[in-house]
């Protein structure tokens, strides 16, 4: 009698090294720009101005509506009066470019000298007459889009509830549903309606690019399935209707708390699905949300293995090399599971920080992806020793290592092919159509070497490394 072999599970390590990651208050880059009627107003020292100058000045083209509050040696003495400093500047921004919103983004000199704005927002809301979001994305934090989790996480708690003004107006403020009607008759949007399947009403969270919004809407309305609303909504007058009871699914894996906001104190409830980054993630998603509310989904298959078949110019230029995660935007687990789908093998993955929870159905599908390209598992290291990390690529020798910006060149130097993770912050990479630009990206480093090969560039390097 033979036992049955168990299978390989995956095995975490921790090692408490320092978090080498932008700043959290970089999440206003991309927040302002979704939510078009908000003013962010960064109340930090000059240093956090300097960083937004360098950190966001190469994305803006346009006049971009967030500022800094700096506090000064006075300020941090106790000299002077927060509140009414806080007022001048917002009673400024409401005259210069009146927003919806204002959003206070507490940085670690507000967490360290204990400012209050929680207790100063309110009292200054009801004076000004315009609602006031406090959201503390400051560097204590493990990764810097977790920004965007505290920033979502405050503007749950604004979301309207049942109140007479909201059951009139549900409708109304459904932004994504304006976009879909955009243009059509009325006879054509009833016979669309009743197109959805019923089921309790559906809000999905994470800040994405407009075009992927609507993508990903559609995916779900084939399936007969209706998005209530998005958080965060195009506008913060449309933010969603959220009530008890209401499902609630997530697109980003760095947004747990949020997700814990919405069930603990909006008493909703979280679908626990993989998040919609490739193809085989885009599936998962889809199929879980169908699976909740009771739905047989249908052409999923045809749909998932078109865009694979699109996709394969780029999949045979990495099949069977190896790349390896130092840690960076907590996207980690959600790449390295597509990556070995298209044929990789990821000996780590590094992360800031790991929810088990929140990422629990993408840790499986990892787990069952690697498994089924008979690939091993790879090792998780939470709050990974960058310097532990650097013996390890050595070791392993990865294809390539897709890190933060201060270790990329670096490595370049020592001939190890990297990428840029931020650049993966930034690009659209959710939804079946999206795929390829994440390869495009994955790829970018090993396609300059070719090209380099091509053009007897290594030969050359190899003369003067002898010379």
């Amino acid at each position: 009698m033979t036992v049955a072999q168990q299978p390989e599970a995956l095995n975490f390590e921790c090692e408490t090294g320092n978090y080498h990651t932008f700043c959290p208050i970089s999440c206003v880059a991309w927040l302002y720009q979704k939510i078009e009627d908000s003013f962010f107003l960064v109340i930090g020292t000059k240093t956090c101005g300097y960083f937004l100058q360098n950190a966001m000045g190469v994305m803006i083209f346009a006049e971009p509506r967030y500022a800094m509050a700096e506090l000064e040696e006075g300020d941090i003495s106790a000299q002077l009066n927060d509140y009414e400093e806080l007022k001048r500047l917002c009673l400024q921004i409401k005259r210069d470019r009146n927003p919806s919103v204002i959003v206070w983004i507490g940085t670690c000199t507000t967490e360290i000298i204990k400012t209050d704005l929680e207790g100063l927002a309110p009292k200054l809301e009801s004076e000004i007459g315009i609602p006031i979001v406090v959201a503390r994305a400051n560097g204590l934090d493990y990764a810097f889009t977790q920004g965007e989790d505290t920033v979502l996480a405050a503007m749950a708690n604004r979301c309207p509830d049942k109140s007479p003004v909201a059951e009139t107006d549900k409708n109304e403020r459904n932004a994504i549903q304006k976009l879909l009607n955009f243009g059509k008759k009325k006879e054509e949007v009833v016979q669309e309606e009743s197109e959805y399947v019923d089921h309790p009403p559906l809000v999905l969270f994470g800040s994405l690019p407009d075009p992927v919004v609507t993508q990903l809407t559609l995916e779900l309305k084939k399936q007969g399935i209706k998005v209530s609303g998005w958080l965060p909504a195009k506008r913060f007058t449309e933010l969603p209707v959220i009530e008890e009871g209401y499902y609630v699914a997530g697109v980003n894996p760095f947004l747990s708390r949020t997700a814990t906001t919405l069930m603990r104190r909006r008493k909703c409830k979280l679908i626990g699905a993989p998040f919609p980054i490739g193809p085989d993630g885009t599936r998962a998603w889809i199929e879980k949300i169908c699976s909740v509310f009771g739905i047989t989904p249908k052409g999923l298959d045809e749909r998932e293995a078109q865009i694979w078949e699109g996709l394969e110019d780029y999949v045979k230029l990495i099949r069977g090399k190896s790349v390896f995660f130092m840690g960076d935007n907590l996207l980690e687990i959600s790449l390295a599971r597509f990556l070995v789908r298209c044929g990789m093998t990821v000996p780590e993955i590094g992360i800031p920080y790991m929810d088990k929870r929140y990422q629990a159905a993408e840790l499986a599908l990892l787990e069952k992806t690697c498994q089924e390209m008979g690939v091993p598992l790879p090792k998780i290291v939470e709050k990974p020793d960058n310097y532990n990390q650097i013996q390890r690529i050595y070791e392993l020798k990865p294809d390539l290592v897709i890190t933060g910006m201060a270790h990329a060149n670096p490595l370049e130097a020592r001939g190890i092919n990297t990428k840029w993770s931020v650049e993966f912050t930034f690009a659209q990479i959710h939804g079946f159509t999206n795929a390829r630009d994440i390869l495009e990206l994955v790829t970018r480093p090993l396609r300059r070497n070719n090209n380099l090969k091509d053009l007897g560039w290594d030969k050359l390097v190899k003369e003067e490394a002898k010379i």
